[in-house]
Parts: C-alpha cells; sequence; structure tokens
C-alpha cells in the first residue's frame, strides 16, 4: 500500500466511506490524501494540465489572502460527511494527516467562507482542504495539483506568423527555446524553427529584425547579454537552412518589452520570447 497514504489513514482520514450514501460515479479517495470518516463523494473532477490559486497566508493590509498560483495535474474531489463531523474536526484531522506525512502547512485558518481552511505542500506537490456547511451538512472539498510544466502540444506554424506579421508587423515565437541562462537552442525547437525557415522562404522578399527577449529575473545588463545572443543564435541557425543573411537582423532587448506582469510564472514565461519583425 502507499506509505503516504498509510501515513494518512493513521491519522484518521480513513480510505472506506463510513456511511449509507454511495459515492458519486467513478469517484474515488485521491492516492494523496484519504477521507475523513463518515463521509462520501458528492463530485469529483480530474485534469491533466490546470491552475489553482492556493491561499498562503491573510494580507492585513490589503485585506484579502495571498495567494500562490501552481500549475500540474489537478484534481477536485468533494465530499459530504455525517452531521456528527464539524468543519473543525475536519480541518484538524486534514492538518493532522498532512503534517505527519511531512507536508509544510503554508496556512490554517478561516477560509473564504469564514470556515476552517488548509493549505499545505511537499515540494510540487501542493494540497487545499476548505470546509462549509451545505444547508446544514459538513462539507469540504480538497484540491491537489501536482506541479508540472505542460507539454506543448499545439503548436503555430508558417502560415499563422505569416497572418500576425501581415496584421501588426510582427509575431510572437513561443517555441523556440533555450538552455537556461544560455543561447543554447533546444532540440524541441526545430520543429518551429523550420516553421519560421519556410516562412521566409515563402516570403523571399521581406527582410526581418530576430528580437530577443527576457523576462526580468537577474541583472538588466545580463538579460541584454543574453538576448542578443540568443536573437544571434536564431539568426544562425537560419542562415545555416537556406536563409541569406542580409535579410535577418538580430537585436536583444533583454526585459524593456514586457508582454505580461513579470510576477507571476506565466507572464514570465510570456516575456520569455523570440519575435519576428518587418522591417
Amino acid at each position: 500500500m502507499n506509505r503516504l497514504l498509510v501515513l494518512l489513514a493513521a491519522a484518521a482520514m480513513v480510505a472506506a466511506p463510513l456511511v449509507a450514501a454511495e459515492d458519486a460515479e467513478r469517484c474515488k479517495d485521491s492516492t494523496v490524501l484519504s477521507r475523513m470518516s463518515s463521509c462520501n463523494i458528492t463530485e469529483c473532477e480530474k485534469k491533466d494540465f490546470d491552475a489553482f490559486d492556493f491561499r498562503t497566508a491573510w494580507d492585513e493590509q490589503v485585506g484579502d489572502y495571498k495567494t500562490k498560483t501552481v500549475e500540474g495535474a489537478k484534481e477536485v474531489i468533494t465530499y459530504e460527511c455525517a452531521e456528527t463531523n464539524s468543519l473543525l474536526q475536519i480541518a484538524r484531522n486534514a492538518e493532522a494527516a498532512l503534517k505527519r506525512a511531512a507536508f509544510t502547512v503554508v496556512y490554517s485558518g478561516k477560509g473564504g467562507n469564514d470556515q476552517p481552511m488548509v493549505t499545505a505542500h511537499k515540494g510540487g506537490l501542493w494540497v487545499h482542504v476548505e470546509t462549509w456547511n451545505n444547508g446544514g451538512t459538513p462539507s469540504y472539498t480538497q484540491t491537489i495539483v501536482r506541479a508540472k510544466e505542460m507539454e506543448q502540444s499545439m503548436e503555430a506554424g508558417a502560415d499563422e506568423f505569416e497572418r500576425q506579421i501581415n496584421a501588426t508587423g510582427r509575431a510572437a515565437i513561443y517555441g523556440i527555446l533555450f538552455d537556461t541562462g544560455k543561447a543554447t537552442i533546444t532540440a524541441s525547437s526545430e520543429a518551429t524553427l523550420a516553421e519560421v525557415a519556410k516562412l521566409l522562404q515563402k516570403n523571399s522578399a521581406w527582410k526581418i529584425e530576430i528580437g530577443g527577449h527576457t523576462d526580468n529575473v537577474g541583472a538588466k545588463d545580463a538579460n541584454a547579454k543574453l538576448s542578443q545572443a540568443r536573437a544571434e543564435a536564431v539568426k544562425s541557425w537560419l542562415v545555416g537552412h537556406g536563409i541569406a543573411a542580409p535579410r535577418l537582423t538580430a537585436r536583444g532587448f533583454g526585459d524593456t518589452q514586457p508582454v505580461a506582469g513579470n510576477t507571476s510564472d506565466e507572464g514570465r514565461s510570456k516575456n520569455r520570447r523570440v519575435e519576428l519583425v518587418k522591417l
């Protein structure tokens, strides 16, 4: 049996329902956190990739919760419990179970409905338990996210890049990736670069500026040099695949032209990009 599940069960969150009501169809307990005794599942959902804002603290100055957005595989399970269970009992059991399994509890207090709530994580594994009264019936939802990067399955191609350039004069290219802190193009970028070459072969009269852009992590001078080196690496790749060098200009902008906020992983990932600008 999963060692983590054993530890959690030992903390009074047992793995089998002890009430007469049946669980919702195709729903079952998570392998991370089992249910409170005398509770049954009313609904559940799983997503291969999604996001959740985990509450991590209460900000007195702002009058709202501080949150951390975690992206990855998400699992949400909602339970209804016997009237003999209190909401505080549910939250305390969840918190104790998570601590026994070596999770770090980052928030334990009142939730948005002024009822007990717990947030904890162990590395990239995050758990949120929120309780409420559903018409007098003690209920709670546990949300679990295993942090991971999204597997890219949709790629824009030459036709889409051409459409963007014809419409706005530029196209943001997100499929060209580099080793962290370096200008080394990753092997996974080959397909996107081939589409850029296809675009330039089709539009043989175009002259293009290849713009390198970074997020704001690190020193500005270092970001400027890195973005310039990355733009030149893209130019070198294209020249090596048949595009005439005089048609291409490489220019690094560092973090000076963000297209999103740099306060989140999502925003920073949008700012790390290569742009093609028609000259």
